[in-house]
């Protein structure tokens, strides 16, 4: 539906040359079928982040899946257009993978470098080993997909916590009120999941282990934005950060 594809089209024309001609002007290229345009967009968006993602220093490390990472790239691109992220680090949360492997990157966007690689939490309600279910709803104990705006940090139960603020509507916009926050956790650990076939679970936070989470959380802070992901049709259907 091109609703949710508005956004590519008005980020392609604010931040990349007219596709159509190399002197096509604004006036000339609003006059297209937007379905062309939004098409031509995605395309190009596409090919940026290919781009990106070729060039990206691993740090040693693995990088995420290109889906996951392609669905991340048009939702930070996006939130960046809109002034929302001030904060160049992408966090990618990748819930289609097992709780034993890490499944969280953090990547510099500005110097495109991978800066940490984590195990982390699902929520104890989407499942055990793999996360399947998720809900937007208080005491749901369930992750929320999507993306996320990092918030302030502060000192909870858990010790120095971070406050997430979700970008989705319906998909994950009640993260604050149900302090669904990135905090450390004793039960997110290797050797757990070694032990028992998956890590411990959260109330639906994506938690992490204590030996990084001050790294993490003085990495991410104010202002980075963090994607949750999984190949679930009815978030792509529901979304309008990805397409």
């Amino acid at each position: 539906m091109i609703y949710k594809i508005l956004p590519f089209i008005l980020f392609c024309i604010f931040s990349f040359k007219p596709l159509n001609t190399a002197d096509a002007d604004i006036k000339g290229f609003t006059n297209t079928d937007p379905k062309l345009i939004a098409a031509s967009t995605k395309a190009s968006l596409e090919t940026k982040c290919k781009t990106l993602y070729s060039v990206l220093d691993a740090n040693n490390l693995s990088l995420p899946k290109f889906d996951s990472f392609l669905a991340a790239f048009q939702g930070y691109e996006l939130l960046k257009f809109q002034g929302k992220i001030s904060n160049e680090i992408l966090t990618i949360v990748d819930f289609s993978l097992s709780s034993t492997v890490e499944r969280m990157w953090v990547i510099d966007m500005k110097t495109q470098k991978v800066l940490l690689k984590s195990l982390v939490a699902h929520g104890r309600n989407s499942g055990t080993e793999f996360a399947t279910k998720f809900s937007n709803a208080n005491e749901s104990f369930q992750s929320s997909l999507g993306f996320y705006v990092t918030g302030e940090e502060y000192q909870g139960k858990h010790g120095t916590s971070l406050r997430l603020d979700g970008m989705e509507a319906g998909i994950n916009d009640n993260a604050r009120n149900r302090a669904v926050v990135i905090h450390g956790a004793d039960y997110v650990s290797q050797k757990l999941a070694n032990a028992q076939g998956y890590i411990g679970r959260s109330l639906g936070c994506p938690a992490v282990p204590y030996k990084i989470h001050k790294e993490l959380i003085a990495t991410i802070k104010d202002k980075s934005c963090v994607f949750i992901y999984h190949p679930s049709r009815n978030y792509v259907a529901k979304s309008k950060l990805v397409s």
